[in-house]
């Protein structure tokens, strides 16, 4: 099943923020490729590294988030920003949302550091933040149903199957962290980081319909 869209009927502000993140995304892959092994090894979240210099990797926390093992990794990571990340966006405005997906990046990112302190394999990739994202749009859209392409026929599927089909694709992808004397693994923390700090961050950003009960 390919997911290929969903209702964007009720969206009411242009997704600037959710282009903006695949063009970028998209751009730095490019970048990555033709630098190769020593562009992922500069720019990557290697852990031991940060740790043993914090201030001097700083960048790597930001810079690690654009970069992909492969098209099959980017290609997965941008088509479902591009389904799900537009609702997010409408309900948060795009300021918030920029805040709520780099800080989703972020949380994965510290929840790998915490399970492998003394790793020397480079971390990458949006699928944290994009995680976030997924957390985000349960939250906002627990009804939701996605476009999906069976065969020849489009159909109507519930949102959490078309996300239960991005944990796979992360699962089957081994996506995470690469280097050249290791084929690489899926980075298990950093997706369940993302996820919950998107489910955290849209009660604290008053995201969710709960949250907006709430503060009413």
């Amino acid at each position: 099943m390919m997911p290929i869209g969903d209702d964007n009927s009720s969206r009411r502000i242009v997704p600037l923020v959710t282009y903006a993140l695949i063009v970028l995304n998209v751009l730095f892959f490019l970048v990555e490729m033709n630098g190769g092994d020593a562009f992922i090894m500069q720019w990557a979240f290697v852990p031991s590294r940060f740790l043993a210099n914090p201030v001097g990797e700083f960048a790597t926390l930001f810079t690690s988030m654009f970069m992909h093992a492969g098209w099959l990794h980017l290609g997965g990571n941008m088509l479902y920003l591009w389904i799900f990340g537009d609702n997010v966006e409408d309900r948060f405005g795009h300021a918030r949302f920029i805040l709520f997906y780099l800080l989703c990046g972020l949380g994965a990112t510290f929840a790998q550091l915490a399970f492998s302190l003394g790793s020397n394999i480079p971390n990458l990739g949006a699928s944290g933040a994009i995680a976030g994202v997924l957390g985000a749009y349960i939250l906002m859209f627990p009804k939701g149903s996605v476009r999906v392409l069976q065969g020849q026929r489009v159909i109507q599927v519930p949102a959490l199957i078309v996300i239960g089909l991005w944990i796979a694709l992360q699962l089957f992808s081994g996506i995470g962290s690469i280097s050249a004397a290791d084929t690489g693994g899926v980075a298990y923390m950093a997706h369940v980081g993302g996820f919950v700090s998107g489910f955290v961050l849209t009660y604290l950003l008053g995201g969710s319909t709960a949250s907006r009960r709430l503060s009413g």
